[in-house]
């Protein structure tokens, strides 16, 4: 009953997203010259996490890093006096790192024809490395808000620990070290929370709680944490005159991480579905008569007993499309009552399972034994899915982080580019960009790599085109008007598993 995604197999790894038949990259005569307007961009610097880094295809490698979009834009500014731009360039295409002989990150992704696999290949990255000189790229994956200004997080964080400063360095000090005309403070907030949204919602929502050290890893960041450690950055970098763009945070439940696997992926025919709905028929019955209890003590009224019924209530049938059975902590508990009706329900088109439940789902927790499948008989535990409620705090959590960077833009008279309707166009209709229209599928769309979160470098291009607009409407420099956008065609969506 195992299941799996359903790929087209005509799909061609040197084409994933529409070509827009507009021939919008034929050559315009006499476009204006290449103007800075009121920026300088003689020594730029980046700070941010994966996304400045270049992170794709869940790894850090060199091809990605050189495609990143601090790297695409620092060509641009080259033109207009720029300097050099030095990135923390890991050893190889295959990404991850080793400790000895020992793989502790995994290499990167590729696609196999039927959908991402891990690279075999052993990296070649040692994680205790540590480069020299000064950096011009501080795009730490994994970085929260808040981690920007911690010192010591070099003994946190792999990525910074190779090009920190010191020990006892903070990623904003070294960033500001480098005397930045003009920096890039981008995709803070996004892992503030998404580490909570891929964990499946199995953290903690911090609002509320001032202090970080006490949040686990997977916990969604407080909106005032979030808007002093913004804040910080931000008069750290400007506090020299240097001028800048910021983002604001994307809804990150739109990504293909949290889109690609259905709800309802679970064929049966009508013998084993009678099957799994005799095995349901206890817990279904227990959960009627709990609730007839409940009502009868008035601990709640018959129309809310009614409701939670129907939604707990598990049946299956000959179909190609049944739905996965899922652990919900938000309903009532009724383990006092019985405890073997546990919060369990099936899932709906409102909830989102991660894409790693793709390859968890249908398996058997008993080998041979139908009524151990993990999804059907065996409910999926909170960190495959994301419900309603759980969506709801990271939305929350959002907003709240969004109004504090345009606030802080607008006050320091920064660039802002609009990450959040950049990609709700992406998820919908898709964006266009040259003569491509992205979106944020899985494999197919473009813009998304096989990791689900993170871009490809094709996507890296479009943000840096986006950037620059940015820059152009903030500051009066003419990127798009003269004619110096990149192309993001001359970026690839995937790479070669030969690539390494």
């Amino acid at each position: 009953m195992k299941t799996k995604y359903i790929w087209l197999l005509a799909v061609l790894l040197s084409f994933t997203a529409c070509n827009n038949d507009d021939d919008s990259s034929s050559t315009v005569d006499n476009l204006p010259p290449l103007t800075a307007g009121e920026a300088d961009f003689s020594n730029y610097v980046a700070v941010g996490a994966s996304f400045s880094a270049g992170f794709s295809d869940g790894a850090l490698f060199i091809a990605t890093q050189e495609n990143s979009f601090p790297n695409i834009m620092s060509k641009k500014f080259e033109m207009l006096g720029g300097g050099s731009f030095s990135q923390p360039l890991m050893n190889d295409n295959i990404g991850g790192f080793v400790m000895g002989g020992t793989v502790v990150f995994n290499p990167r992704l590729y696609f196999d024809g039927s959908g991402p696999v891990v690279l075999p290949a052993t990296p070649t990255t040692q994680i205790t490395d540590h480069l020299s000189g000064s950096f011009n790229n501080y795009g730490i994956p994994g970085a929260k808000s808040f981690h920007l200004g911690i010192p010591g997080y070099a003994s946190l964080n792999p990525y910074f620990g190779r090009m920190a400063s010191s020990p006892t360095a903070t990623v904003i000090g070294d960033a500001v070290a480098q005397n930045p005309t003009f920096f890039t403070l981008s995709e803070i907030g996004g892992n503030d929370v998404l580490s909570y949204a891929t964990s499946g919602g199995t953290g903690v929502d911090q609002t509320g709680n001032l202090n970080p050290a006490t949040y686990g890893v997977n916990d969604i960041t407080d909106p005032n944490v979030f808007a002093a450690s913004f804040s910080a950055a931000v008069n750290a970098l400007t506090a020299n005159g240097a001028k800048g763009v910021v983002t604001n945070v994307p809804y990150i439940t739109s990504l293909a991480h949290f889109t690609t696997v259905p709800y309802n992926p679970i064929p049966l025919d009508a013998g084993t579905a009678a099957v799994v709905n005799n095995a349901y028929a206890a817990y279904n019955a227990g959960v009627a008569q709990a609730f007839a209890y409940l009502v009868g003590i008035g601990a709640v009224s018959q129309a809310d007993a009614d409701a939670e019924i129907a939604k707990r209530t598990i049946m299956f049938e000959a179909s190609e499309s049944n739905a996965v059975v899922i652990m919900d902590e938000d309903l009532t508990d009724l383990t006092a009552i019985n405890p073997q009706l546990v919060s369990m329900r099936q899932a709906t088109a409102d909830d989102l399972l991660v894409l790693p439940a793709s390859s968890f789902i249908g398996t058997e927790a008993v080998p041979g034994n139908p009524l151990t499948v993990n999804g059907v008989a065996i409910p999926l535990a909170d960190k495959w899915v994301l419900t309603p409620e759980e969506q709801q705090a990271i939305k929350t959590a959002t907003d709240a982080y969004n109004v504090t960077i345009e606030s802080v833009a607008n006050a320091n008279g920064l660039a802002m580019v609009d990450f959040k309707s950049i990609l709700i166009e992406a998820s919908t209709t898709g964006i266009a960009s040259g003569n491509y229209i992205l979106n944020t599928s899985l494999v197919t769309g473009g813009l998304i790599s096989l990791d689900g979160v993170h871009l490809t470098s094709r996507g890296y291009a479009v943000m840096a085109n986006e950037m620059m607009r940015a820059i152009d409407a903030t500051y009066g420099s003419n990127f798009e008007a003269s004619g110096n956008f990149v192309d993001c065609g001359d970026y690839p969506t995937n790479y070669s598993p030969s690539l390494q």
